[in-house]
């Protein structure tokens, strides 16, 4: 295993860390035997950074990894878990997760412990409750060591909530078809020049590209050191000396294996020019199999009807490029219980505000549409149709 430095704080963590999402299931519950036996694999094996969540696995993630974590293994790791930030309605909800997260994980502190999935609405509602105070005091008890927060945005929110606090940890998405998205390579820069960890989620975009289409595994097998589309994917994450840890989250022991094993040969620089190369030719392969020509710049933002254009077309996208129509339908209509309804693209009124800030010049009022026509009501998806 290799480790690398944990921002400013005086630990290293192993360049893979264990994402507690995805675990092993049997009848949509965790398959607890195996679930311990990936886990207890990897930390034999130099895993030392584990992160899980409140909600993950309908709750059950925190209570697993507590089981877990006993005889002996909870002094081998550093823990990361979660306040989840959507279900807080009142200050006093602060203490009420953070102690049954700690009844739940059978531990008196937590290593890490993050604001969940920080967008503007969500930062500035628990801003304004008085959560940074909350979290003075909370270090100051000793029942958490490092505070951040993980992110789910544009650029602009990230930089304002890393400038708020003394964060010591981030989480952000990256991968090598997100350097443009949310945080991006701007974020991970950024959070690294104030010290903080950078611990990366979705290196894989959510297993997407653990296997390749035709065209980019042509690049992989062209390729002059061989490694499977997965560890393409994340040896170009740990390629970046500003990334602390890369969480995956395996769901079986094969990938736990691959995953160690390529972890033992990752570095920051690691990857020679060439190889870098063929990453890009992969990821402008992807691009050119994406439906619309969007780089989730959010310059078109906001839209005055509240549609979130470039979350439209991320989603369309990912369902043209995957071939995952099914899941992408799924994304663009779901929403979560406590939340309004999601405003869908059949709100544009072609006003074409957006159209005038679109760095590619991108139709979008006709876009909108058509976008809502495939994914909120099922009409198959059509290139020629696409608007031009």
């Amino acid at each position: 295993m290799q480790y690398r430095p944990f921002g400013t704080l005086d630990y290293h963590v192993s360049a893979l860390g264990f994402g507690c999402m995805r675990l092993p299931t049997v009848d949509g519950k965790i398959d607890e035997a195996q679930a311990i036996r990936m886990l207890h694999y990897a930390i034999d094996h130099g895993v030392n950074y584990l992160d899980t969540g409140y909600p993950y696995h309908r709750g059950e993630s925190e209570p697993l990894v507590g089981r877990a974590l006993q005889g002996g293994y909870r002094d081998r790791v550093w823990l990361a878990t979660k306040l989840l930030c959507r279900s807080i309605s009142e200050p006093a909800d602060f203490d009420r997760m953070l102690n049954e997260q700690l009844e739940r994980l059978q531990t008196e502190r937590l290593d890490v412990y993050l604001l969940h999935g920080l967008n503007r609405q969500r930062w500035e509602m628990v801003r304004d409750m008085g959560v940074l105070r909350w979290l003075d005091g909370v270090r100051a008890s000793g029942r958490v060591g490092a505070v951040g927060f993980s992110f789910h945005d544009a650029f602009p929110v990230f930089k304002e909530i890393v400038d708020a606090y003394d964060w010591k940890v981030c989480q952000i998405q990256y991968n090598y078809l997100n350097e443009e998205f949310q945080a991006g390579t701007k974020g991970l820069r950024y959070a690294a020049s104030k010290g903080l960890a950078v611990v990366v989620m979705e290196p894989l975009l959510g297993g997407k590209l653990a296997s390749a289409p035709d065209a980019v595994q042509a690049l992989w097998d062209a390729a002059p050191v061989r490694r499977t589309p997965a560890e393409w994917g994340l040896q170009w994450v740990w390629n970046h000396p500003e990334v602390s840890v890369v969480l995956s989250g395996m769901s079986t022991m094969a990938q736990v294996q691959e995953n160690v094993e390529s972890a033992g040969r990752s570095g920051a620089g690691v990857l020679t020019s060439e190889e870098l190369g063929i990453v890009e030719r992969a990821r402008d392969t992807y691009n050119a199999l994406s439906a619309a020509p969007c780089t989730a710049c959010g310059y078109c933002m906001p839209c005055p009807n509240g549609v979130d254009i470039p979350r439209t077309f991320t989603t369309l996208n990912n369902g043209v490029m995957f071939g995952a129509m099914d899941d992408a339908r799924q994304r663009y209509n779901h929403r979560l219980p406590d939340q309004p309804p999601r405003i869908l693209a059949s709100s544009c009124v072609q006003c074409r505000q957006c159209e005038a800030e679109c760095p590619q010049s991108i139709p979008i009022s006709e876009w909108m549409p058509y976008a809502h026509a495939v994914l909120g009501e099922g009409q198959p998806f059509d290139r020629n149709a696409c608007p031009k």
